[in-house]
């Protein structure tokens, strides 16, 4: 029996070499697209598997990558396994951040996918290829950004070119980094998903600004020194709203990742600290 078609999906598959990080952003007219199309590995790859999906090519895939296989080499083992290929679509970035996509003859149309160094775009049921092509277009143009709001905004663009033609639902964003996750003891950077959702790309994109709020790192110049006025003002509101000291106020908001000593604070504390005490 052919798997649960997920349909009318668009994603990106990618890598930052520099940043060491690689990742996948998704949106398709499917309940929960996070729980099956994006997979990644820190320092080994990624692959988004969709269209009528089968979900063992993500972790064989990543298998294939570790072992030393090639992004093409790993789509072509993929491939020649499933009896279902021709209604398969599958995007592929390994860790020196070569690129390999299919799309299946009896993908629905519109099909297609395009690759460059460092990135595969794939979507099937879309209005039209414009869809893939701001994927790629916006990934090309974003080089400055980190990864995972390079592929945030590409997932905007590419709704904004059109998108797919069923609409919206659901939406993902995965990026892994080797110990750049939460308190450096685990690899997933970021890995947030709107399930079921009028809109969930604009619901996502909030998401994510709450994670980098919480897990964000400002650059230590930019803290301000706690002395003065400043620390006077730190100390009142905190007293306010029942705490003896930042930490201890930092850690029940989840904040703490963002306090290190009592010299100085970062802004984004501060202002969060404003806004629970106004």
């Amino acid at each position: 029996m052919a798997a649960r078609p997920v349909v009318a999906t668009y994603s990106i598959v990618a890598c930052d070499l520099e940043a060491r990080q690689w990742g996948v952003a998704v949106q398709s007219k499917f309940l929960a697209v996070g729980s099956v199309v994006p997979w990644a590995q820190a320092e080994v790859g990624a692959v988004a598997t969709q269209s009528y999906a089968n979900p063992s090519f993500g972790p064989f895939g990543l298998e294939l990558m570790a072992e030393g296989l090639s992004a093409e080499e790993t789509l072509e083992r993929l491939v020649a396994g499933d009896e279902g290929r021709e209604d398969r679509q599958v995007g592929v970035v390994d860790g020196e951040g070569r690129s390999a996509s299919w799309t299946g003859s009896q993908c629905m149309d519109w099909a297609g996918h395009r690759t460059g160094p460092g990135y595969a775009a794939q979507g099937n049921i879309l209005v039209g290829p414009e869809t893939v092509d701001a994927l790629v277009a916006t990934f090309e143009a974003t080089v400055a950004l980190p990864l995972a709001n390079r592929l945030l905004e590409c997932l905007v663009a590419a709704q904004a070119a059109g998108g797919d033609r069923r609409g919206q639902q659901s939406a993902s964003l995965l990026v892994v980094e080797k110990n750049g996750g939460y308190a450096g003891l685990s690899d997933v950077a970021v890995d947030l998903r709107v399930d079921d959702h009028e809109r969930p790309i604009e619901e996502l994109r909030r998401i994510f600004a709450a994670h980098r709020r919480l897990f964000g790192v400002t650059p230590r110049k930019e803290w301000l020194p706690l002395e003065g006025e400043l620390a006077g003002e730190v100390r009142e509101r905190l007293t306010a709203l029942g705490y003896d000291d930042l930490d201890t106020w930092a850690g029940v908001e989840n904040l703490e990742d963002r306090v290190d000593g009592e010299d100085s604070i970062d802004p984004v504390v501060l202002e969060a600290l404003r806004e629970a005490s106004a």
